[in-house]
């Protein structure tokens, strides 16, 4: 073997391993397409629709039951709480009881016994509660809030889970309660993954706004890509390939050396 031949295969060493580095910089990346990849088209009409989350089995909801001169009605004694927290409760620290809304559609809720809710709004439902409750009092007031609907966020931000504490929140909204955008993001390439639907949302530009902010869903993905830093992240796999490479050549010299 000649010096000739050993410092060809070297190179090609040399350049396999700098591929490979280039490649390992994207490892962190997710949710990856090709270019023309089909993106779900957001309608204006369906844009203009402000939803309102139904109800559904598995769902958990607080309720809260007040009289409309605010007097609690639902365990104003916190009584019901007292197993939670014994005697330190106070009005002040009491947790709020979750109720689960059963594969059969109905609530199992104090004094009125299982109501089903499934299928209704958060308004509806208040409605149905009202009518309820006021076999036993008058001029019922409901709040109702679901405490399971989430929005997943993964990417720059790293990994949350956003409540939807409100209804009708948008991609926005759901960006800006996971850090917002900074140098290390890419506000054009922001992807919400709904079931089978991938929407391209591009927060960079005015128009890009106004034609992809949309309300998100719960169960929705929402994918923040991070800005490549090919030299921070890279600056240990190509040390350590040259070291490497440097070993393999001085090597090599050294076997053609004794030969």
């Amino acid at each position: 073997m000649n010096f000739r031949t050993i410092k060809t295969r070297t190179y090609i060493i040399l350049l396999a391993s700098l591929f490979g580095a280039c490649k390992s910089y994207k490892q962190h990346l997710m949710f990856d397409y090709d270019e023309g990849y089909p993106f779900a088209q957001l309608q204006a009409d369906a844009m203009a629709v402000e939803r309102n989350y139904a109800i559904q089995p598995d769902d958990y909801i607080q309720i809260e039951v007040y009289t409309k001169s605010g007097e609690r009605i639902i365990d104003p004694d916190l009584e019901l709480n007292r197993s939670f927290a014994g005697d330190r409760i106070s009005i002040a620290n009491r947790p709020e009881p979750e109720y689960l809304v059963k594969p059969d559609s109905t609530v199992k809720l104090p004094m009125v016994g299982y109501i089903k809710l499934a299928g209704f709004t958060i308004d509806g439902a208040s409605r149905v509660l009202e009518e309820a409750y006021s076999e036993f009092y008058e001029d019922t007031f409901v709040l109702i809030r679901f405490t399971n609907k989430r929005v997943i966020v993964l990417g720059a931000s790293g990994g949350m889970l956003i409540p939807l504490e409100n209804e009708n929140m948008s991609v926005a909204e759901v960006v800006a309660l996971a850090g917002g955008i900074n140098k290390s993001t890419k506000a054009h390439n922001i992807r919400l993954i709904r079931g089978d639907e991938v929407f391209l949302i591009d927060l960079s530009t005015l128009d890009g706004y106004y034609r992809t902010n949309q309300t998100v869903m719960s169960g929705d993905i929402l994918y923040i890509e991070p800005v490549p830093r090919v030299l921070t992240q890279s600056a240990t796999e190509i040390s350590l390939i040259v070291s490497s490479i440097t070993a393999l050549t001085t090597l090599l010299l050294l076997i053609l050396t004794l030969n």
